[in-house]
């Protein structure tokens, strides 16, 4: 029997690859309009506008004054995380949110990196532009465009960005020095949300592809994780002779089918898998099935109807906290459901973690940002070209062993076939930039190294 499955397998895989072999297909560069009302006939407005993040007594006050009157749920005995976010621990952040969180010295942390807007396609797209500040001698900053996802924002690359601009002040080989660049997804943040329905992870790209344009930028680096993985996948199937290298830390792939999985952890070497590969995979049952089973129904709510909830996190400081940084517990360590406080601040300080809830809170975005879920999953299993199609960009890839699920090597090379780099991290979770970012500096590195030398 195991003979007949395994040769079935086989003859599967093999069907598969026929069917499937690299076509250097592209997605279509497209024009669109997200703005209110009908397009405008008049040219739009491409200059670059200075931003500064601001905040007011007016604005303070309103957040205390809902924190004041906030009502929990005692939370059942030894529940720890297992139940979502736990209110007792709640307690703690709330208190310490109205008493000793500083909002005003977090926008001066926030201003220390020049802030812009500009209108594209209808929309005012913010973002942050770092320049290294002492380039050696002799050396060509590299554009580096990077793109956030959800619950994040721009925020988590705060740390990350010196180690990129001003490597050799930070311990770093000043090998590669790169220029930063950080958008805000429209929705999120400082970016304006679209009036329209339709604004994908393939509009996005096409947004950002303009915005580098814009700054002068023909060619470039992208990086990125959660939707920054699939916005960046899609501008490099949308203008592969721009994008010169892709560098992701998670990637929308699809596995190789139900037999590939069932039976790689009997025959690792015939379906390309490492040993690193099953102990990230395995048993399969509880790091992969219940696993993504317990921590995607936040998604099943935003594919669908993300409008609801966002009424309630958009009215409630403490819903909307509880409701984002439960994810920053359990997809930076699935263990962390385990503890009482949910392990947040083994990475992260709350002065962090408080700063990414207010950029939500300040603007108003949860409910634009949950809509690109629907937006993007909302149409049904491969629905999307893109989804179909590979990447002939050379790619990069950090495989953090907390991610949510595990990517292999083989499984991304399939969808990336110019996969120069592959590399196990050491430790880390969903939000690598936020909680390791200098492992994630040094990969990228790495890979452009390895792209440069080739």
């Amino acid at each position: 029997m195991w003979l007949e499955i395994l040769l079935t397998s086989v003859l599967g895989f093999v069907i598969y690859w026929f069917v499937s072999r690299d076509k250097e297909e592209t997605l279509p560069l497209e024009d669109g309009w997200w703005g209110p009302g009908a397009r405008p006939e008049a040219a739009e407005d491409e200059s670059i506008r200075p931003f500064k993040v601001e905040t007011s007594e007016e604005e303070i006050e309103d957040l205390y004054r809902r924190i004041d009157t906030v009502r929990l749920t005692p939370p059942l005995e030894d529940v720890r995380f297992h139940f979502g976010f736990n209110s007792k621990y709640l307690r703690k952040i709330i208190s310490y949110w109205r008493n000793g969180f500083d909002w005003r010295k977090q926008v001066e942390i926030l201003n220390r990196y020049p802030h812009f807007k500009t209108k594209i396609e209808g929309l005012d797209i913010h973002f942050i532009h770092v320049k290294p500040p002492q380039p050696p001698s002799g050396c060509t900053p590299k554009p580096l465009l990077m793109v956030h996802g959800w619950p994040g924002s721009f925020y988590e690359f705060y740390k990350i960005i010196p180690l990129l601009t001003d490597p050799r002040n930070h311990g770093l080989s000043e090998e590669h020095v790169f220029e930063v660049i950080c958008p805000s997804i429209p929705g999120y943040g400082f970016s304006e949300a679209s009036s329209k329905k339709g604004l994908n992870s393939v509009a996005t790209a096409g947004i950002f592809y303009k915005l580098m344009l814009r700054l002068g930028f023909q060619e470039f680096y992208v990086q990125g994780g959660d939707w920054g993985s699939l916005i960046c996948t899609n501008m490099a199937q949308m203008v592969p002779s721009r994008v010169k290298g892709l560098h992701l830390n998670m990637a929308f792939v699809l596995n190789p089918g139900t037999l590939t999985l069932l039976l790689g952890r009997h025959f690792p070497r015939l379906f390309g898998y490492t040993q690193r590969d099953i102990e990230l995979l395995y048993p399969f049952k509880e790091k992969v099935f219940y696993s993504l089973m317990r921590e995607s129904g936040y998604m099943h709510i935003q594919c669908t109807k993300p409008d609801t909830v966002g009424c309630a996190l958009n009215d409630s400081p403490v819903g909307l906290a509880a409701y984002i940084l439960e994810k920053f517990s359990t997809w930076t360590n699935p263990e962390f459901r385990d503890l009482e406080d949910g392990g947040l601040e083994r990475k992260f300080s709350l002065d962090d973690l408080l700063t990414n809830v207010m950029l939500y809170w300040t603007t108003g975005t949860i409910t634009s940002s949950q809509r690109f879920y629907k937006e993007n999953l909302g149409q049904g299993f491969m629905a999307n070209k893109h989804d179909r199609i590979k990447v002939h960009v050379p790619t990069g890839f950090a495989a953090f062993p907390c991610e949510l699920m595990h990517v292999p090597e083989k499984w991304v090379k399939f969808k990336y076939p110019k996969l120069l780099s592959y590399s196990y991290m050491a430790r880390g979770g969903h939000f690598a930039a936020f909680e390791e970012p200098e492992l994630l500096a040094q990969d990228i590195g790495k890979f452009v190294g390895l792209l440069e030398q080739g």
